[in-house]
Parts: C-alpha cells; sequence; structure tokens
C-alpha cells in the first residue's frame, strides 16, 4: 500500500490533496461511553516508541515528497494533548520532513481540558497547529462525572481561553445529548454555556451505549426518542439564531470555519491514518490498521498484523457510499454533479427521496437533495430505505 518504485512511472504530473490523520492511542482515564482504541497509559517510554513507529510508517508512505499536497492534518484519539507538545510537535515536524504540507492546510489537534496548559498550547502554536478540538460534552459537572470525564466546566473553560489568549482562533468544542438524567434546562444550559465560549465549530452529539463500554454495562436509562428529538431540534435552532451554520447532521460553524478535515470522509476524498487502528481511503481502498499499539509498533518495524482489514470499493458500493456521506451534510447531493461523478442518473434515488418532502424531512432545491434538520435527525431510518437497492455490505 505505501507508495514504491513500481508506482513512479504514474505519477502524476499535479499533486494530489491528502488528508492525514494520526491516532494517539493513550488516555489518562477511559471515558464511561467511548469504544474508541485508546489505552490508559503515562509511560513516556511507550509514547515514544509509538512516536518512533509513527515516523517510520511516514517514511514508509511518502517515498517522494512532490506527489502529495498535504491540506488538513488531524491528531484524533484518544488523548493527544495527553502526549505534550514536544511529542505532538515532533511527529507534525516528522511528517513535514518526508511530506509536502500545504501552507494553507487546517492542522488541528484534539484537547482535553485537564491535559491543556500554557506550555503545551505554546508549543503546539510554533509547531504550526493552528485547529483545536476540546471534548467538553457538558457544562453539568454532575453530567461530566456520570461521563467519566477528568475535567469540570470551569477546567474547560479556563482550557479555551488560554487558548483563545495564546492565538488560536479556529477552535471547535464538543456537545452530547441524551445523557442520563439529562432534561431540556439542563441541555439548553450547556448549549448557552458552551457557546458562550465563542468557538468557531461545534459538534454535538447524541450518547450511544456502545457494547464493551462501563456504560453499556451499567445501562442506564436515556431519555426517550421524542425527548432527544427535541435536544437536537432546539439545538439547532438555537445555534442558528447565534450564527452558526448547520452544515453537517452533528456539526455546526461560523462561516468558513467548517472543518476541511472531516469534509474529506463526507465526500469521499482522499485520507491516510497512521496509528493503531487509524482507517484510511486511498486509491479507491478502505483499511484499517490493527487497534493495538504494541503491534502496530512491530508491524510498523515488519512484523506480522500492521493491516487489520482492507476492501476495495467497487464503483457501485462507492456511489452508494457517496449517497449515504453526502445526505449527512447541508450541501446534500446536486443531481448533475451525481451524474458527472459516476455516469449513473440519480433518478431512482429521487423517486425514494420524494416520500420524504411532504412530512418535512427532505427538500429538493435547484436540482439538489438535502434533509432537513428532522430528516438528519432520522437519517438512518431515511439513509436504508434509500440504499436497499446497494449493497453496501
Amino acid at each position: 500500500m505505501a507508495w514504491n518504485r513500481q508506482n513512479r512511472a504514474a505519477r502524476p504530473a499535479i499533486k494530489q490533496n491528502l488528508g492525514v490523520y494520526i491516532h494517539v492511542p493513550f488516555c489518562r482515564q477511559k471515558c464511561a461511553y467511548c469504544d474508541f482504541y485508546s489505552r490508559r497509559c503515562e509511560d513516556g517510554k511507550l509514547m515514544d516508541q509509538y512516536c518512533q513507529a509513527v515516523e517510520s510508517h511516514f517514511q514508509q508512505y511518502f517515498r517522494e515528497k512532490e506527489i502529495f499536497d498535504i491540506d488538513t492534518v488531524y491528531f484524533g484519539g484518544g488523548t493527544p494533548s495527553l502526549m505534550g507538545g514536544k511529542r505532538l510537535s515532533r511527529l507534525l515536524a516528522a511528517l513535514e520532513k518526508c511530506a509536502s504540507i500545504s501552507k494553507n492546510a487546517e492542522i488541528t489537534v484534539e484537547c482535553n481540558p485537564e491535559s491543556t496548559d500554557v506550555k503545551l498550547l505554546k508549543q503546539l502554536k510554533r509547531a504550526g497547529v493552528n485547529r483545536l478540538s476540546f471534548g467538553v460534552q457538558s457544562a453539568d459537572d454532575g453530567e461530566l462525572k456520570a461521563l467519566g470525564r477528568l475535567h469540570t466546566f470551569d477546567q474547560a473553560r479556563q482550557a479555551v481561553e488560554k487558548a483563545q489568549d495564546l492565538g488560536f482562533d479556529n477552535i471547535s468544542l464538543d456537545m452530547m445529548y441524551g445523557l442520563p438524567g439529562q432534561t431540556m434546562e439542563k441541555w439548553e444550559n450547556s448549549v448557552y454555556q458552551i457557546a458562550s465560549l465563542r468557538p468557531r465549530h461545534l459538534s454535538a452529539y447524541a450518547l450511544k451505549l456502545e457494547k464493551g463500554t462501563p456504560m453499556h454495562r451499567q445501562n442506564p436509562k436515556l431519555p426517550d426518542d421524542d425527548l432527544q428529538a427535541d435536544f437536537y431540534l432546539n439545538a439547532v435552532k438555537w445555534l442558528a439564531a447565534a450564527g452558526y451554520e448547520q452544515y453537517e447532521i452533528s456539526n455546526f460553524a461560523k462561516p468558513g470555519f467548517r472543518s476541511r478535515h472531516n469534509g474529506k470522509y463526507w465526500d469521499l476524498s482522499q485520507y491516510l491514518g497512521f496509528g493503531p487502528s487509524a482507517h484510511s481511503f486511498f486509491g479507491g481502498r478502505r483499511f484499517s490498521f490493527t487497534a493495538d499499539v504494541q503491534t502496530y509498533i512491530q508491524g510498523v518495524a515488519g512484523g506480522p498484523g500492521l493491516v487489520e482489514e482492507a476492501d476495495e470499493l467497487a464503483s457501485f458500493r462507492r456511489h452508494g457510499e457517496y449517497i449515504m456521506l453526502r445526505l449527512r451534510t447541508s450541501d446534500g447531493i446536486d443531481e448533475e454533479e451525481f451524474y458527472r461523478r459516476f455516469r449513473l442518473e440519480f433518478a431512482p434515488y429521487a423517486q425514494k427521496l420524494k416520500k420524504y418532502v411532504q412530512p418535512g424531512y427532505c427538500v429538493l432545491e435547484d436540482g439538489r437533495w438535502r434533509l432537513t434538520p428532522q430528516g438528519m435527525f432520522v437519517s438512518n431510518a431515511i439513509l436504508t430505505d434509500l440504499l436497499d437497492c446497494v449493497d453496501l455490505i
């Protein structure tokens, strides 16, 4: 999969845009709801070994610097901020050494409030990081404790304000709704308090009880579907009034501050993931690396087990994924653009979407289909109906 000599003859004359995701698999403590791969770790030696492995992995993929123009870099986790600014800067410098990073690249680091301080922020700023994403989740300390978060809302506020004081203008904050015991009053207060921190970007996610997590085993009672719909739609309405455009099911941004990296996922653009459990879409293939940091380190060095799964996307599956992903966004699907991209008529799908117009779940404007906020909330059911003729499995 890495770029090698056999590929050189087919090297394109124009650089290909590429996103890079770097998974940091370390946390001080696993959140009670989280099913992303990470492990409790504050072992500097293991973190250094992981960094060395990722650097070696960069070198395996980016054999010729001029081939790709990396326009987004995203450090996710886990808790990237737990590794410290020195290691994160080291990884970014290693990527820039062997690949071409665009001058206006969006470079994001996920941070947890309790592991963010002025030293870290200054190091990230010097390294060229220009976007921060904080997992705030709630303005209610009781809710934060129930989620297994280590910070209070006051700590989150302080972390965001420190970042803003140091010149970080592009900050995203995460919120969660549908929490155990959450009322409309608590949710509206969280939305108001978190938005009052003046982020350029906000994400609002519903809590899901994922199998294997402590919260799934606890099986707490969550607000019912009707109340969760009210949470969601009220937030959409309130954030719109506050100047945030909803551009994807769970994402809201001030004009000009959409997440460029996440946009690659929704547009079937190319991205490469590095680190254990990291996923990629590259060269028409989806693949991921094994979800174990030690196996990843050994695999990069030539041991077995590095690639966990790989999947070639046939054209019919690619257009099905495109429909599924694009209808998550407020831009939706333009019928002519769909035809140009896949040489397929959108008419069979348009016919199915028509029945969702009258109930208010979908609209057609100037040849572009998109879901309304009401439709986005029930998008899983709509997409299942829409794509029953496309084999995505």
